[in-house]
Parts: C-alpha cells; sequence; structure tokens
C-alpha cells in the first residue's frame, strides 16, 4: 500500500469514525428526520457539484429503482436509524455496532443462496453476538430510558448495510459505477424521507454548533468521504472497505472519548476486539491481503 493510499484509508477511518460524534451533537435539536434529511442534501449537492465538473451523469431513465433500492437500504434507513439510536447511545457503541455489518451480510447471503454456513463464519456470528452482549451487558449507558431500542435500532442499521452488499452483488450491470451509485442513492434517499419531515420537526432552533455538525456530517462524513472511498477501491481494490470497517471503531471510541467526554471501559475495548475479530472470522479478512494491495501495484 503506497503512502498515499495509507493516508487516505486512516482520513476516511477517521471521518466516518466522526460521524458518531456529529449526530450525537446534533440529533437532540434537529431530531433524526431533520438531521439525516439535511445530511442527504448535502452529500447529494456536493456529489451533483462533482458530476458537474466529472461530465458524468446518472442515467435515471434506466437505472433510477436500483438508486431508489440503494438509497433505501444503504443510506436513508440506515443513517435515520443510527441517528435515532445516537439520541441515546455513546459514539463508541454506535460505531462498534456499525461494525457488525459484515456479518449481517454474510449471514443473509447465506440465507440468500440458501448456503450453510462454513465453520469459520458461524464462529464469527457467535463471536459477534458475544461482543455485543458484553457491550450490551457491562455499558451503563444501556441502563438510560429507551436504550434498548436504540440497541436494536443501531444493529437494524448494520443489517440495512448487510442488504444493501448483498443487493448490489445481485445487480452488477447497475452497480458498476460506484460514483454514480453514490450521487444517484443521496437524491433518492433524500427523495424517500423527504415525506417525513413536516410530521418530524427540529425540537428547538439549531445553534451554530449544531449547523456546523450538520455541516460536518453531509459534506465530509457523507459526500467527501465517498470520493475518498472510491480513489481507495481504484487504487487497491476491496480491501479497503473492509479495513475501514476494522478502522471506523478505534476513531468512534477516540474522538467520543477526546470531544464527548465518553469513557472508555474495560468492556468497551474487548467487546470491541470481540466483535471485530468475529467479523474477521466471518469475511475472512486478513490484514496481509491490505499490504499485499503494495506489491500488486508497485511490483
Amino acid at each position: 500500500m503506497s503512502n498515499a493510499s495509507l493516508i487516505r484509508l486512516a482520513t476516511l477511518s477517521a471521518i466516518w469514525g466522526g460521524s458518531f460524534i456529529f449526530m450525537r451533537m446534533a440529533v437532540p435539536v434537529l431530531g433524526p428526520v431533520v438531521l439525516i434529511e439535511a445530511r442527504l442534501l448535502l452529500a447529494a449537492g456536493l456529489l451533483l457539484g462533482v458530476g458537474l465538473v466529472l461530465k458524468q451523469g446518472l442515467k435515471l431513465g434506466r437505472h433510477w429503482r436500483h438508486y431508489l433500492v440503494l438509497g433505501l437500504f444503504n443510506s436513508a434507513l440506515p443513517f435515520l436509524l443510527f441517528a435515532f439510536a445516537a439520541k441515546t447511545l455513546s459514539a463508541s457503541l454506535l460505531s462498534i455496532l456499525n461494525a457488525t455489518a459484515p456479518i449481517w451480510g454474510a449471514v443473509i447471503g447465506a440465507v440468500w443462496s440458501r448456503a450453510p454456513l462454513r465453520g469459520k463464519t458461524a464462529l464469527g456470528l457467535a463471536l459477534g453476538v458475544a461482543g455485543v452482549g458484553l457491550l450490551v451487558g457491562f455499558d451503563r449507558v444501556t441502563l438510560l430510558p429507551g436504550a434498548g431500542w436504540a440497541i436494536v435500532a443501531a444493529l437494524a442499521a448494520a443489517f440495512c448495510y448487510g442488504i444493501a452488499s448483498n443487493y448490489a452483488k445481485s445487480a452488477p450491470a447497475a452497480s458498476s459505477d460506484s460514483y454514480a451509485n453514490a450521487h444517484g442513492s443521496m437524491w433518492a434517499a433524500a427523495l424517500l424521507l423527504a415525506p417525513a419531515v413536516p410530521f418530524f420537526p427540529a425540537a428547538a432552533e439549531p445553534a451554530l454548533s449544531v449547523l456546523g455538525a450538520v455541516a460536518a456530517l453531509g459534506v465530509f462524513c457523507t459526500g467527501i468521504a465517498y470520493l475518498l472511498y472510491f480513489r481507495l477501491v481504484a487504487d487497491l481494490g476491496a480491501a479497503p472497505a473492509l479495513t475501514v470497517t476494522f478502522l471506523i471503531p478505534v476513531f468512534g471510541i477516540l474522538w467520543g472519548h477526546l470531544f464527548l467526554g465518553e469513557s472508555i471501559g474495560w468492556h468497551t475495548l474487548v467487546g470491541a476486539v470481540v466483535v471485530l475479530l468475529g467479523t474477521a472470522l466471518v469475511t475472512g479478512f486478513s490484514f496481509r491481503t491490505v499490504w499485499a494491495a503494495k506489491a500488486v501495484s508497485h511490483g
């Protein structure tokens, strides 16, 4: 892996880890629906600007149904569910629960293909469940009112990502253009969520800090993050996608501690390690795969 790719990977992980911080800051004021609609529109607007510069279209007449499905399961629903969970759960816990997405993806894929789970996959699933149980059982945040529903919502968001990943594999003709998928799905997600906005207005007038959090969430954590991700995929292939999954909880825990004063207990660290170990087993991930990209790309 080149130094430039390593910097992009670390930057992307830090940005996506920070998304949970910004949600925690803004959701008590704006509510989940208004916050996520703003996030989607800001990201879609940024990607539209990039598309105009690069002269890349969306081919809506051919792929609009694909964008709607992808927008629903890869953006609108998971973003909304995580925002709802962010009203109660810590950024650290949210980032770790987010890392269960590949586990859900493997389970959904097995059910979809009617294939039995392999030994490593089953063990990874068991470890993922154990890690979540460890986090839930010892984290004081889970004692707060509504914490149970928040945990269910966060896991459901990760489940949505699992659905989206399996759907994308079944739609190769439309999913080959990663940039168009991101751009089209952002507009589709914003369109799907828009009818709910009048029924769930903001709780209060947002302060400047809240507006800043919304802007960071939409522009940096969504729009720019997608552009970084696409560059990594183009340079290294599929390996960085899994690497980001492993690094996001690291930054989520760090940012939560530094900026929100969240405590880091032994259960947080151990639970994160158990969940990520389960994810590694389920996906067959190895950091050797990532570093091997250097040998492939540079000889």
